[in-house]
């Protein structure tokens, strides 16, 4: 299945924004950020065309919580990436273990190191940390270290002028030469 496939299934999905990114930089060929109502749905549409979950993790983001899924296509080659952003105070996902049995532990895991409820999941119970670890989220940043969505994938931060945006740069003024430089 090409990306392009890839891409047109994930937009019958509603799928919110898809790039297609460079695969030597990031290690897939279709990028989707999706909502937590289309994450299912897109799931679904990829299980149905016989991708395999890789794995399900997160990036501690600023001002939200971003839930990765990677999914393979055996065959095909393809990879993809399905992101879902998410509160970070109270961060929450669908489960998709009905849909990717062997999305269970993952989402386990990713409970474990971010505190992300996979809502439907009906055992988040310690799969690595102990049971008295409480609320301890080893892999959650404090506020410092925190990077924007922007920052972290261009494509997906807000559109140009919209709150959160980057500034746009304003142009350098030129130095004037003096003629006195290197003299």
């Amino acid at each position: 299945m090409s990306p392009e496939e890839i891409r047109t299934v994930l937009e019958q999905t509603g799928t919110v924004r898809i790039v297609q990114p460079d695969y030597r930089v990031r290690g897939v060929h279709v990028d989707a950020l999706v909502s937590a109502t289309q994450l299912r749905g897109a799931a679904a549409a990829l299980r149905e065309r016989d991708f395999l979950i890789d794995h399900v993790t997160a990036v501690d983001a600023t001002p939200e919580l971003l839930v990765v899924y990677h999914f393979s296509h055996v065959e095909g080659g393809c990879r993809a990436a399905l992101k879902l952003l998410t509160d970070r105070e109270h961060p929450t996902a669908p489960t998709i273990r009905d849909i990717y049995p062997g999305a269970d532990w993952h989402e386990r895991e990713t409970h474990d190191f971010y505190g992300v409820v996979f809502e439907g999941h009906p055992d988040l119970s310690p799969l690595i940390l102990p049971e008295d670890a409480g609320d301890l989220r080893p892999l959650r940043k404090g506020a410092d270290g925190l990077k924007t969505l922007a920052e972290l994938i261009p494509e997906f931060g807000p559109p140009p002028g919209a709150e959160g945006a980057e500034k746009p740069q304003k142009p350098r003024a030129k130095k004037e030469k003096t003629g006195e430089e290197g003299a």
